[in-house]
C-alpha cells in the first residue's frame, strides 16, 4: 500500500533532497502490482477434474486448469485466432482437485513458535492465524465465493498483450454515468463487489435514479484472473493507458475512473494522461504529500509548527505508523517480489499471515464480529482468489515495477500534472489522512473534498453504501445526458 524509506523529504526537489541530510519518509504504495513470468492460465479447461483426480502439490495444474468461460465448446486455438479486441464472456471455475490440493496444505502447514508479545506488533498472531487456518480449510466454501463473481457479467479482453479480466454491469436506469474502478493490493474484485449494486441501483438504497452507474471493475494486470504480464514495464502509466482502452472498447465516450492503494496511482495517472473521455477521477488515497509535508514527515521544526494541530496529528500518526515497520513487507515486494513469491505461492498460510499485517486489516476481528465487513468469508474470498489463481508473486511485482516513486508524493505522482477534476474523500482509519490544504495544494482541479466519519483502507468492503454515496457526490457536477454508452 504504502512505502516509507529514509532519506530526503517526500516531493522535494532534487536540490533540496541533494542540501537535507535528515531522516527520510518516503511513502510510496508498494503492494499494487504484480507480473509473472510463469505462463498464464490456460481457459480452454472447461470441466472439473474427476472425483477420481488425484490433487498434487506441484502448483502447475493450478496455473493451468484455473479459468473457464461460459461457452463451452470454445477452445484454446479458436481464441488465439480471435481478434486481439475481441471481449469474450468469462465464469469463473477452479477444479474440486486444487481446491483439495489447498485443504491439504491448509491442514499440512508447518507452524512457528508463538510470538512473544501480546499484541499484533510481530505480525499475525499464532493462535488467531491458526484458528482462521483451520476454519479455511474445514468450514470454508471457495464455491460460495466464486458465485458471488459469477452472479455478474464478467469478461475478458486482451490489451497491449495481456488479458484484462473485468467486471461490468449496466444500470438498468437510463443515462447512468459509466465508472471504472481499480483496486489495489492485497486487495481485488472481491473488495469492491458489495458497491456494484448501491452504484448501479441507487434507489434501492436511498439514492436517485440520475444516480446511476454503470460499472467497469477490471483486475489489474498479474491479479486474480487478469493474465500476467511475461515483461516488465507494467507501471502505473501503462496500467492507466490501458484502462482507458478498456472503456472505449466497451464504447463508453464519457465516463469517470476512481481507485484507492494502487488503484489511486492508476486513477492519477489517467488524470495526467487525460485521455478522451475521462471526466474526473475519485480517490481515497490521494498523492498529497507536497514538500512542506514532507518535511514536516521527516522532523523539520519549522515546517511541523506551520501545520495546524489537526495535520500535526495527521502527520504524527502516519510517521508513528511507518516508524513502527507498518509498511516493512512493501519494502520487501518492492526489492525481491519474486523471492517473496517462492514461500506464499507454496503455503496459503504463509500467504494469509503475509497479507494480514497489511494496515487495511488493523481493526479486523477475524471474523469474531458477526456485524463486521468484510466478513471472515470476504476476506478468505480474497485470500483464496490470490492462492487458486497462482498469483501471489505477479501481484507483488506491482511494487516492483512502481520502486522508483511514492505513491503520494505530490511530486513523484505529479499530482499538479492532473489536467480533468478530482475529487478526494478521507476516511479516518485510513494511514494517511490527507488534509483539504494539502490537497488543495497538491491537485489545482481539486474539486471535491470530504472527510467522513468511519471506514479504513477497504472502506469500499466495509462501508459499501457510505461509498457509494460519496461517488454519487463527488461526480454529481459531471453529470450530463446521455452519457451511458448507446
Amino acid at each position: 500500500m504504502i512505502h516509507l524509506d529514509a532519506g530526503p523529504y517526500l516531493g522535494a526537489s532534487d536540490a533540496a533532497r541533494a542540501r537535507d541530510s535528515t531522516a527520510r519518509l518516503c511513502i510510496c504504495a508498494l503492494g499494487l502490482t504484480v507480473s509473472l513470468s510463469g505462463p498464464a492460465p490456460a481457459e480452454a479447461q472447461t470441466t472439473d477434474a474427476g472425483p477420481q483426480a488425484q490433487p498434487t502439490l506441484s502448483r502447475a495444474p493450478i496455473m493451468t486448469q484455473l479459468n473457464t468461460v461460459d461457452a463451452p465448446a470454445a477452445t484454446l486455438a479458436s481464441r488465439e485466432a480471435a481478434s486481439d479486441d475481441a471481449i469474450r464472456p468469462f465464469r469463473a471455475h477452479v477444479p474440486d482437485a486444487d481446491l483439495a490440493d489447498l485443504r491439504r496444505r491448509l491442514a499440512a502447514t508447518r507452524w512457528p513458535d508463538k510470538e512473544t508479545v501480546a499484541d499484533q506488533s510481530q505480525g499475525a498472531q499464532l493462535a488467531t492465524l491458526q484458528e482462521l487456518v483451520r476454519y479455511w480449510g474445514t468450514d470454508y466454501d471457495w464455491r460460495k465465493g466464486e458465485a458471488k463473481l459469477n452472479a455478474f457479467p464478467q469478461f475478458k479482453t486482451k490489451i497491449d498483450g495481456v488479458d484484462i479480466h473485468f467486471i461490468h454491469v449496466k444500470s438498468r436506469h437510463p443515462n447512468a454515468m459509466p465508472l471504472i474502478i481499480t483496486h489495489g493490493w492485497p486487495g481485488s474484485v472481491f473488495e469492491q463487489i458489495k458497491l456494484i449494486g448501491p452504484l448501479t441501483d441507487p434507489t434501492k438504497y436511498g439514492g436517485r435514479a440520475e444516480d446511476a452507474f454503470d460499472v467497469v471493475i477490471p483486475s489489474l494486470p498479474g491479479f486474480g484472473f487478469s493474465g500476467r504480464p511475461t515483461e516488465a514495464g507494467w507501471g502505473l502509466e501503462r496500467i492507466g493507458s490501458a484502462w482507458a482502452v478498456l472503456m472505449k472498447r466497451l464504447g463508453y465516450t464519457r465516463y469517470v475512473a476512481q481507485g484507492g492503494d494502487w488503484g489511486a496511482g492508476v486513477v492519477e495517472a489517467m488524470g495526467r494522461q487525460a485521455p478522451a473521455g475521462l471526466l474526473g477521477i475519485h480517490t481515497n488515497f490521494p498523492a498529497v504529500i507536497t514538500p512542506e509535508v514532507g518535511a514536516a514527515l521527516g522532523g523539520d521544526k519549522s515546517a511541523q509548527a506551520a501545520l495546524s494541530e489537526k495535520e500535526r496529528s495527521a502527520v504524527k500518526d502516519l510517521g508513528a505508523y511507518v516508524g513502527n515497520g507498518g509498511l516493512s513487507y512493501l519494502v520487501m515486494m518492492g526489492a525481491r517480489p519474486q523471492a517473496v513469491g517462492y514461500g506464499l505461492t507454496d503455503s496459503p498460510a504463509g500467504l494469509a499471515g503475509w497479507m494480514l499485517v497489511h494496515s487495511g486489516f488493523t481493526k479486523w476481528s477475524y471474523g469474531t464480529d458477526p456485524k463486521q465487513s468484510p466478513t471472515r468469508d470476504d476476506v478468505l474470498d480474497n485470500f483464496s482468489l490470490y492462492w487458486l489463481t497462482n498469483t501471489v508473486a505477479s501481484s507483488a511485482r506491482i511494487y516492483w515495477e512502481n520502486r522508483g516513486g511514492n505513491l503520494i508524493s505530490a511530486g513523484d505522482q505529479k499530482s499538479a500534472e492532473v489536467k480533468v477534476p478530482v475529487a478526494i474523500t478521507v476516511f479516518p482509519d485510513e494511514v494517511l489522512r490527507a488534509q483539504e490544504a494539502w490537497a488543495r495544494r497538491a491537485f489545482p482541479k481539486l474539486t471535491y473534498f470530504n472527510e467522513v466519519d468511519r471506514g479504513g483502507h477497504f472502506a469500499m468492503w466495509e462501508y459499501p453504501e457510505l461509498f457509494a454515496a460519496e461517488l454519487r457526490a463527488a461526480f454529481k457536477p459531471l453529470r450530463t445526458p446521455a452519457l451511458s454508452a448507446k
